[in-house]
């Protein structure tokens, strides 16, 4: 898998709303009414990533689900896989 350009992953991340790029990775905080629908979104995401063989890291305190996403066979830097499963997380969160 081949890491993508700043400008390309930059590029991409226009479309995606509240991504961000910085340490080779691209990320985004969500926020929920309360720890069931933080909660709720994790596990489908974790579907979601299941399904595409390419898994996030993230953190969770409560309301707060926060996302990052780089390709480790790509040593840690941003790849497509990453732009494609950030896609997914927001038509989920949607």
């Amino acid at each position: 898998m081949k890491a993508l350009s700043s400008e390309v992953i930059e590029k991409e991340i226009e479309e995606l709303s509240g991504w961000s790029f910085g340490n080779d990775k691209i990320s985004k905080k969500f926020e929920f009414d309360n720890f069931k629908d933080a909660l709720s979104f994790m596990v489908r995401v974790g579907f979601e990533a299941e399904k595409q063989a390419h898994h996030p890291e993230w953190f969770n305190v409560y309301n707060r689900v926060e996302i990052s996403l780089s390709t480790h066979d790509a040593g840690g830097k941003v790849t497509e896989k990453d732009i494609l499963l950030a896609k997914a997380i927001e038509q989920i969160a949607n």
